[in-house]
This record gives structure tokens, sequence and C-alpha cells, in this order.
């Protein structure tokens, strides 16, 4: 019996996805990265083979853990980055490495979950950041749901009025809303300090 694929589809297009991967997002977490303290310890969820965003967060000096469920993406981001901690796990079941972080990043990951678990997702990663702690997360502003192109899976948002009620449910201050170059939408929160 074959095993289910917790990667949403990732795995079995992964050659595919790291083709047409494109650079969309790179200046925005670059700014963001920026603006976390030298070697912060920043969590990339959902970081596939690593390129473009975490290679971002490792080039400005960050100390990078990550977490991705396909074994092929995961293996490709061993060979590009040998000394950074990566689990091959589904992010739902994930421990996150057992540690607190400075920061969060989420791109392209959290609409792939079904709508309860984006809700736990959200509460875990609030668990997980010290105080004053940061969450960046893209997710469209819209309500609704739509088939992804590559992986034909279905992919859900839960719009922007839920998201900023789960953060704040979690413990997390809205901050901002970004746009990258794509036209992806992006959410910045922070952990509430004391």
């Amino acid at each position: 019996m074959t095993e289910p694929d917790r990667s949403f589809g990732y795995d079995r297009i992964a050659d595919r996805f790291m083709e047409v991967r494109s650079t969309s997002g790179t200046d925005l977490v670059q700014h963001w990265a920026e603006t976390l303290a030298p070697a912060a310890a920043v969590l990339d969820i959902g970081a596939g083979h690593g390129e473009p965003l975490t290679k971002v967060l490792i080039d400005d000096g960050l100390s990078v853990s990550a977490i991705d469920a396909s074994p092929r993406l995961v293996a490709a981001f061993r060979q590009r980055f040998p000394g950074v901690e990566i689990a091959c796990e589904p992010v739902e079941e994930s421990r996150f490495h057992d540690k607190k972080f400075d920061a969060v990043l989420a791109v392209g990951l959290i609409f792939l979950l079904p709508a309860d678990a984006q809700r736990a997702l959200i509460d875990r990663v609030a668990r997980v950041l010290t105080p004053g702690g940061r969450f960046l997360f893209s997710a469209p502003r819209e309500t609704g749901s739509w088939t992804d192109l590559l992986t034909e899976q279905t992919s859900i948002s839960l719009g922007e009025a839920e998201y900023l009620k789960c953060l704040e449910a979690a413990g997390l201050v809205f901050h901002s809303h970004h746009t990258d170059e794509g036209g992806s939408h992006y959410y910045e929160a922070q952990k509430a300090i004391g």
C-alpha cells in the first residue's frame, strides 16, 4: 500500500517546481530579514528546496532552521545548504525542532492546509515564537478556494478577516500587509511582549 503524499502534491512535481519557482517574494523577504536582529533564530516552514527564500535568510546571517514535507525537495535543500537544519515532515505534525524562534516565515504554505489545520498552525507558530517574535506568511486577502496549477490540489484561503482573527486569538498582533512583485499577499504579525 502506498503512503499518502503529505506534501500536498509537491513531492510528485518536485523537479518541475524547482524548474519554475520564480524569484517573486525575494525582495520582500530580504527587507523583512533585514529588520530582524543579527543572527536571529528563524524557522522557514515549507522551505522546499531553499531557493530563493531560505537562501535570503541564510545570506543575511540569520540562524535558519527549516521544515518541508517533500522528501525530494528536502534532499535538494540538503545538497544546497548542507549546514542548515531541515526536518522532512508534515507541518501539521512537526515539533518545530523543539526550539523557540525569533521569527517564522511561511510562504506558499498555509493555504495548502485544510481550514482547521491553518488555524492550528497559526496557534502553534505563536507558541514557538519568543516574545516580540515576528511571523510573515503568504495567503490571499480574499476568501475562497482554487486548484493549484502545478499540483492540481485544492488550496483554501480563509480570507483577511479570518486570518486577522486567528492571529489575535493566538496572541499575535497584526503589523502590516505586503504584496510582492508577483501579486502574492503577505501578512506580518508580532508576538506580544509580556
